[in-house]
């Protein structure tokens, strides 16, 4: 039987000449008696026209073989699959042990939260070593989608912090904070140190993301989801406050009535995107006048990175 990997791969893709298989199935001749197990290794000489005719498949002893398709794996393709985890391995909520940094963010600590709003729960985990150093290694993340819940590895935590991602900001900046280890702790003392003018290239990209998100309601529904338009603005508030202040505003405060009336569709589009157009022009100017550095303090990230993870030998 093939692996669920080789089976999730498009068999209405013809393989080329020349790419180099291994067989599944036991080859056997016409008088039945077996030629090839299952395993064999050789390369495609002829193709069919389509997947209903077979390969003609030649061995490293000169042999031949027909096959269709479903009898034979790309080589490559299996010896690129994760290797089977023993029974004892951790799966993500065994992970969840490993947990330092716990926070909520979105609605909730935005003060936009309705009576529908999920409680949204993300944070860090920093795994021992032996972990880190085993053959299976650990996922960049662990998740609990029910819950609602997301926790990032340390080290990739960190890089997306370097690249000023807003989700990861606002995780550093949320003021709900559930759990937080002393390495947390000191993380969120020196959480100024992953703010730069990469804020501007970032946070932009994020609002041109939603502005499209706008736009396909518009194609798809003939009409905008206000939820989408208020998130625009509440992010471009986001950027403009950073690069002014060097700081990450999470709870929205002063603009809390005005955002919750684009919420709930209270207000012409032709009038928030008048206050969208200025914003962008606050935005320029924010980031033509900000001190922030011109990078991220790399240096220190790293070493901090070196130093939680040697605590975890």
């Amino acid at each position: 039987m093939e692996n669920d990997r080789e089976s999730t791969v498009n068999r209405n893709l013809i393989l080329p000449v020349g790419t180099q298989v291994v067989t599944m199935v036991e080859i056997r001749a016409r008088a039945g008696n077996p030629l090839r197990r299952s395993g064999a290794v050789g390369k495609i000489v002829q193709s069919p026209s389509d997947n209903d005719h077979a390969y003609r498949i030649q061995f490293p002893d000169g042999g031949h073989a027909s096959l269709h398709r479903q009898e034979f794996a790309i080589r490559k393709h299996l010896q690129n699959w994760t290797f089977d985890r023993p029974n004892a391995s951790l799966s993500d909520r065994d992970l969840h042990q490993y947990i330092i940094y716990r926070c909520v963010v979105g609605s909730q600590a935005y003060g936009l939260a309705v009576n529908d709003s999920d409680i949204d729960k993300r944070g860090i985990y920093l795994p021992p070593a032996s972990l880190h150093w085993s053959l299976y290694g650990i996922p960049e993340q662990i998740e609990d989608a029910e819950a609602q819940e997301c926790y990032w590895e340390l080290q990739k935590f960190l890089i997306l912090a370097l690249k000023a991602n807003p989700n990861i900001l606002e995780c550093l900046y949320t003021p709900l904070v559930e759990i937080a280890s002393p390495i947390t702790q000191e993380l969120l003392k020196e959480r100024h140190r992953f703010l730069s003018k990469l804020v501007y290239q970032t946070y932009n990209g994020y609002v041109l993301s939603q502005f499209r998100k706008l736009e396909q309601d518009l194609r798809n529904q003939g009409q905008l989801k206000w939820k989408h338009v208020m998130h625009l603005i509440r992010l471009l508030i986001s950027g403009v406050t950073i690069l002014r202040e060097g700081t990450v505003p999470v709870k929205v405060d002063e603009q809390r009535e005005r955002l919750m009336s684009i919420r709930n569709g209270q207000v012409e589009w032709n009038k928030i995107n008048e206050w969208r157009l200025d914003l962008h022009k606050e935005f320029d100017s924010a980031y033509e006048y900000t001190k922030l550095p011109e990078r991220p303090d790399y240096e220190w990230a790293n070493s901090f990175l070196i130093r939680s993870r040697k605590q975890m030998v």
